[in-house]
């Protein structure tokens, strides 16, 4: 996913005075007896104790519930807990398990035909039975609407077809081991053929009629309302709904949670909020739930640019890289030191950069620096561009070049520079930036999708780079012929095992070459109050509802 970053910003003392005295107000103004609504006003913080529905706080608000528009955290996770897609993900499993489909797909001798077996006895929230039709009509329209992910399926499909009343046909333009991974993608889920239409930008915003656990009951600019679905063909929720309140800073969510006026806090605390709710957890005031993302920072390093179109340039920077000093000093531990492209979350991802290069080898570094020709009279130079909405971005710029002025006696510099970001994003694929700190949100499950948006190129040349594709997209520029041929190998690859090779392949090629140097992956952080249980993330970070559950307390 494009460099989607849940970036925040510290407040003011004025600020955090006037956030405070509102929500004191509040809970005064809430502890005074009045009748309950069954729709919960907007911006309401909390439910009646002791009604069964969870609180939820978050700064994440979402741009829209249309699964067929929805690209970011914010709308994906809202549009995944009201609906089923034929694939989903059990938590802390990047494995994939049948949900409205019965089993795997059948896949054909060529690897272009999916047959997809699917259930019965399900009805969407409008009372439309689900069946292959309607299925058929929801992958046409995330296809057809030409919604932001759109191209996910329409660069892959060629056809939908229902071949029965309860089994799909989809066949694909080219072979795609990790095709039923993309199935599994939040907005690529059922929704019902009665509320929706066909036709390129013809969304719906603010509605959503899938077959999930729960149905939209209220949709607000700052509070959200879920209802259990009591037609629900499966397990129904623990809880008796949802409702999630969407904070207008770290700040408020922060103090929101810590006064006990949300039952669980998730996206986007700063990290020095975590810590503090990390602690607090240790000494038992409530839970903090740390799980590992899928999410990867790096530095892309473009081969297009002096002085890093010398490989020992490249090299030398993946050589001084201190994983564990960013992890400490900008992180603050919330993260793990990350030695390849793809994360830990794959079995297929190898450590290589920590066998070649290891961290903090600045002897190394010299040594290769010195080799291509560089010196203290005649240091390399390298820019290092950031976003600069991301402040732990910028402090991560920092130190690398605090490290650099320390330890490389001069004959490397780095020079930092924020950049804003929409402009930032733009000029990456233009090639203006030697270097740059991003991270990655992955599209889909699957380990192609750390490689491919990476290192492919469709068009390019050793001499010029790449001119179009991935690489040139992503700012790194890189070209290899022989890893646009593994890209290829991997994706028609069916076999797990032969496909595991290939990515090692890759990935060695890629620590040789150094497009990219891959820095930290991230942890991702729920907190809860102590009566919440089952608190859970799925692996695409998203927080599930479903299993959530709170002891009814009795107000005194």
């Amino acid at each position: 996913m494009s460099w989607f970053s849940l970036s925040v910003k510290r407040w003011g003392r004025i600020t955090q005075f006037l956030s405070l005295f509102c929500l004191c107000l509040f809970l005064v103004v809430s502890c005074a007896p009045r009748p309950q609504p069954s729709t919960p006003p907007s911006g309401s913080l909390n439910t009646p104790t002791g009604d069964g529905r969870i609180t939820i706080g978050t700064t994440a608000k979402p741009r829209t519930l249309d699964p067929a528009d929805a690209y970011e955290l914010a709308s994906l996770g809202l549009v995944f807990n009201m609906s089923d897609r034929l694939y989903n993900y059990e938590p802390g499993s990047t494995e994939i398990k049948p949900q409205l489909a019965t089993a795997l797909p059948k896949v054909s001798q060529d690897g272009l035909t999916y047959t997809i077996p699917l259930r019965q006895g399900v009805v969407f929230h409008d009372g439309t039975p689900f069946n292959a039709q309607a299925m058929a009509f929801t992958i046409n329209r995330f296809i057809q609407n030409k919604g932001k992910p759109s191209f996910l399926l329409a660069d892959i499909v060629d056809s939908i077809k229902p071949t029965s009343e309860y089994e799909l046909t989809i066949k694909l333009k080219k072979p795609f081991a990790a095709f039923p991974s993309l199935l599994a993608f939040p907005g690529v889920c059922a929704v019902s053929p009665k509320a929706y239409e066909l036709g390129a930008g013809k969304f719906k915003p603010n509605i959503f009629v899938g077959t999930g656990p729960y149905k939209l009951g209220q949709y607000g600019t700052d509070s959200i309302r879920f209802d259990v679905f009591d037609k629900y063909w499966g397990e129904k929720p623990a809880n008796k709904g949802v409702n999630l309140q969407i904070q207008t800073s770290p700040v408020n969510l922060f103090n929101a949670f810590r006064t006990g006026a949300v039952d669980v806090a998730y996206l986007s605390l700063q990290p020095d909020q975590n810590r503090s709710l990390e602690e607090g957890g240790k000494k038992g005031d409530w839970q903090a739930i740390a799980a590992e993302g899928s999410v990867v920072s790096y530095l892309v390093l473009n081969r297009n640019q002096k002085p890093l179109d010398k490989l020992e340039v490249r090299q030398a920077i993946a050589s001084i890289i201190d994983r564990p000093l960013l992890n400490e000093r900008v992180l603050l531990g919330q993260a793990d030191p990350l030695y390849s492209m793809i994360p830990t979350t794959f079995k297929v991802s190898l450590p290589l950069f920590k066998d070649k290069y290891g961290d903090a080898n600045f002897d190394q570094a010299k040594k290769l620096l010195t080799t291509a020709g560089f010196s203290k009279e005649n240091p390399a130079k390298v820019q290092v561009w950031y976003p600069s909405s991301s402040p732990t971005r910028s402090l991560a710029a920092q130190t690398l070049k605090s490290l650099v002025d320390v330890k490389m006696d001069g004959i490397l510099q780095f020079e930092v520079t924020p950049a804003e970001g929409p402009a930032f994003f733009k000029d990456i694929a233009k090639g203006l930036y030697p270097a740059a700190l991003l991270d990655w949100y992955p599209d889909f499950l699957d380990p192609d999708n750390y490689v491919q948006p990476f290192l492919s190129c469709d068009k390019g040349s050793v001499a010029k780079g790449c001119e179009d594709g991935g690489s040139q997209t992503q700012g790194s520029f890189y070209y290899n012929e022989a890893i646009n041929k593994l890209i290829d190998q991997q994706r028609k690859e069916q076999n797990p095992e032969a496909r595991q090779k290939i990515f090692t392949e890759i990935q060695t090629q890629v620590t040789n070459d150094v497009p990219y140097v891959p820095l930290w992956q991230n942890k991702d952080y729920v907190f809860a109050q102590k009566g919440v249980s089952s608190v859970q993330l799925n692996p695409t970070q998203i927080l599930v509802y479903q299993t959530l559950k709170k002891k009814l307390r009795v107000r005194s």
